[in-house]
C-alpha cells in the first residue's frame, strides 16, 4: 500500500504542472519560447519631424517576453512589456533631434529580432 501512494504521488508531480490552465498551448507566460526569435511587424508611430518631443514607440510583433529590450540606432531605450506581441518604449527628444533613418529592433536574451526602420523626417 505504502508504494502504491508514492507511485501515485509521483504521478501527480509529473502530470500536474504540464496540465492546460485555460491559456492555450501558446500561452508562454510573458517570455519567449526557446529556439524562437522574436520579429517586428510594425512601429508607430513610423515617423516623426526631425526635433520634435520624446515619445512612447509602440512595437508591435511576436515572440516578446518580459525582458525583451527595443534597441534604436543600436541602443537600448527604456522598454515596457505590454503583451508577447506588443512592447512600448520610450523616444527622447535626443533621439529625433537629427534628420535619418533609424535602424530599430528588439533583443531577447541574446537573440535579436528582424529590423525595422524609423524615419526622422
Amino acid at each position: 500500500m505504502r508504494i502504491n501512494v508514492l507511485c501515485i504521488a509521483i504521478l501527480l508531480s509529473v502530470v500536474l504542472p504540464a496540465a492546460s490552465c485555460g491559456y492555450g498551448s501558446n500561452y508562454n507566460g510573458g517570455t519567449m519560447m526557446p529556439g524562437s526569435a522574436p520579429k517586428l511587424t510594425e512601429l508607430v508611430p513610423n515617423d516623426t519631424p526631425a526635433g520634435s518631443a520624446g515619445f512612447t514607440l509602440t512595437v508591435n510583433g511576436t515572440g516578446f517576453g518580459t525582458s525583451t529590450a527595443v534597441f534604436w540606432n543600436g541602443s537600448a531605450l527604456a522598454t515596457s512589456y505590454v503583451t508577447g506581441n506588443q512592447i512600448t518604449a520610450t523616444v527622447t527628444a535626443a533621439d529625433v533631434a537629427a534628420s535619418g533613418n533609424i535602424p530599430v529592433y528588439v533583443r531577447s536574451g541574446t537573440t535579436n529580432s528582424n529590423m525595422l526602420t524609423f524615419t526622422v523626417q
